[in-house]
């Protein structure tokens, strides 16, 4: 009787800590009174990367990875009643959805397929190496190896990626490997199946991304370590206007994890004069060359930034005790004490009509104020995760990736405060 009853404790005890270690549904953020509900399920799930698109045209689903497949989720009644995850394609993971058809896009043992998130329907698209689909889904375009790509950037006279004069020589280059790397930009025609190479390069390319509006223009990055790379940069799809979109003026000047506007006429990122010193979130307009920037206080400083569908509020996911938020800047680049760096979602919002102008590099550069308000605290959170936040197409939650319970989960917090 006695071995009964401990062997019933012990299940009771296990239940109960299983209990208290499962991650909450919904809450209210203590310390800020926002709303926060958890949109995956008890097995887990995680949001794509920031830049992805997670989000139906008609703004109405979001989809999230789980360890089942691709799930959607449906917003409509978003904090109305209990969140469900369904799974739509089972053993499979985004790439993101489409921006005018309710599309999902995945590969599956090198082939492109597409599965239409209401419907179900699902259509091999194409075998052609590719990372992302542009805004009408007609092309589809990556990066492949390519041994002739050393001899084409002589040839075309492409520009170098990396500002000489404002990189140190004796000094490590970090990600940076001349002359590593041989590779092509690749666009496939989705209806002809052609491809044509549209750029190429002896060095680290990465961070594609197709404009959400524009069907011919993507966003690429020069990867490697951020100070001795002129990382942001856009061009066509018929491989014209090839672009810097951000020339470092200083030494150590880091500008990156950039991201389209909705609309696809501004390239916004996170941009550092010099690292780990004054921090901004910056902006160019494409047509134009218009350039904004918002100061951003260090404990602000976010690990990526995102822009709502109106173009009127950014987020901001905070960062861990290792970024660059938390050390002086280069060369020495040691860890601060006290800790510099906040660990929050974070809101922020311009000030219409507050700006000043500057010069930076024999540009005009209008410098603007933005207002900040901490939402949920990720104190919590082991930021090996990255948190990516975006927002909701109808502007009142954001979501974002956590393990701050332990496993990962999808999350959302509400944008206005819980009365």
């Amino acid at each position: 009787m006695a071995g009964l009853l401990r062997s019933i404790l012990v299940i009771v005890v296990i239940a109960a800590t299983a209990q208290a270690q499962e991650p909450p549904t919904d809450w209210m953020e203590p310390a800020t009174r926002h709303r926060v509900i958890r949109l995956s399920g008890d097995e887990g799930g995680s949001s794509l990367y920031f830049h992805q698109n997670t989000y139906t045209p008609k703004g109405d689903k979001l989809i999230i990875d789980t360890r089942a497949g691709i799930a959607v989720i449906d917003l409509t009644r978003l904090g109305q009643e209990p969140v469900k995850a369904e799974v739509v394609v089972p053993e499979a993971r985004a790439i993101s959805m489409a921006w005018r058809t309710p599309d999902v896009y995945y590969r599956k043992s090198g082939t492109l397929y597409a599965t239409n998130v209401e419907t179900k329907e699902t259509r091999e698209v194409t075998k052609a190496r590719s990372s992302v689909v542009n805004a009408d889904e007609t092309l589809v375009v990556g990066f492949e190896s390519d041994p002739d790509a050393a001899a084409k950037v002589k040839e075309l006279g492409l520009p170098m990626l990396v500002t000489a004069d404002l990189v140190r020589r004796d000094e490590p280059p970090g990600r940076l490997k001349p002359g590593g790397r041989s590779l092509a930009m690749v666009v496939t025609d989705l209806k002809t199946g052609v491809s044509r190479k549209i750029h190429y390069s002896t060095e680290w390319l990465n961070h594609l991304q197709a404009s959400p509006a524009d069907p011919h223009r993507v966003l690429f990055c020069h990867e490697g370590a951020w100070h001795q790379v002129d990382r942001v940069w856009t061009i066509r799809t018929d491989g014209t206007e090839l672009k810097l979109m951000h020339k470092r003026t200083i030494a150590y000047e880091i500008a990156g994890h950039e991201f389209f506007s909705h609309d696809g006429k501004w390239v916004w990122y996170d941009l550092q004069t010099p690292r780990s010193k004054e921090f901004w979130l910056a902006g160019v307009s494409i047509a134009g060359g218009e350039r904004i920037r918002y100061p951003i206080e260090r404990q602000h400083w976010s690990v990526h930034y995102n822009i709502s569908r109106d173009g009127r509020l950014f987020a901001g996911d905070g960062g861990g005790p290792g970024s660059v938020a938390n050390q002086t800047p280069l060369p020495q680049s040691q860890r601060l004490e006290p800790p510099g760096n906040g660990q929050w979602i974070y809101l922020f919002t311009p000030r219409q009509g507050e700006f000043q102008t500057i010069q930076v590099g024999g540009e005009d550069v209008k410098v603007g104020k933005l207002d900040v308000e901490k939402l949920i605290d990720l104190s919590k959170h082991d930021y090996r995760l990255e948190p990516n936040v975006t927002f909701t197409p109808d502007k009142k939650w954001i979501v974002f990736r956590s393990n701050m319970h332990g496993p990962t989960h999808t999350y959302a917090v509400e944008i206005a405060r819980s009365k």
